[in-house]
């Protein structure tokens, strides 16, 4: 009888002087979340990164938000890109590259991502208003860099055609989510990890 295949999934909490924030992470999930970092439009992002990624998500984040939202996102970044190193574990049999271009009304976003351990953020977008609803925009690249360091991935991020602020950042989000979920995808042709040095 073939053994069970085992479920990637992670419990991650990070507590500082600054931030409460406990994340729980299922890469072979359905798309199922339930989100709440205190800033309305971030949980809206974060959902819509686990709908179109099928990561099942529950994130709680306690922040200072009576000083901003700086430590609340980048935090958030930390904490999530944490837990996807720690749900993919030795990455064995996983495709490794994941890349999307997603349209979104007049936008159309470029991701592209390795979990190769060698972790690099390109964002290749210049924001042309300071916010999104309650969302300080500079923070959107600083939730990736977050992330990309914490998990080991390289990301990259294009946009092809600009357009609203809203657009362009959901397209990003949901990108995200579909490189990743082709990445963190189990190809049996796969032998060990996909690198010909045998290790990422």
């Amino acid at each position: 009888m073939p053994a069970a295949k085992k479920t990637r999934k992670a419990d991650v909490s990070r507590k500082t002087g600054e931030t409460d924030i406990k994340v729980s992470l299922t890469i072979d999930g359905t798309g199922k979340n339930n989100i709440d970092t205190g800033i309305g439009f971030f949980d809206h992002m974060l959902s819509a990164f686990s709908k179109h990624g099928f990561f099942d998500l529950d994130c709680k984040v306690k922040g200072d938000l009576k000083v901003d939202g700086h430590h609340s996102v980048e935090d958030t970044g930390i904490v999530l890109g944490t837990a996807i190193k720690k749900a993919l574990g030795d990455k064995a049999g996983i495709y490794r590259y994941g890349y999307f271009i997603l349209p979104m009304d007049e936008v159309l976003v470029l991701c592209s991502l390795d979990l190769c351990d060698r972790p690099f953020l390109g964002f290749e977008y210049e924001y042309k208003v300071p916010m999104i609803g309650d969302l300080d925009t500079e923070l959107i690249r600083e939730f990736f860099y977050a992330v990309s360091y914490s998990a080991g991935m390289n990301l990259h991020f294009k946009v092809l055609s600009d357009g609203n602020a809203h657009h362009v950042t959901e397209a990003m989000f949901k990108a995200f989510a579909k490189a990743l979920d082709m990445a963190t995808y189990t190809d049996p042709r796969v032998k060990g990890v996909l690198s010909t040095k045998g290790a990422l």
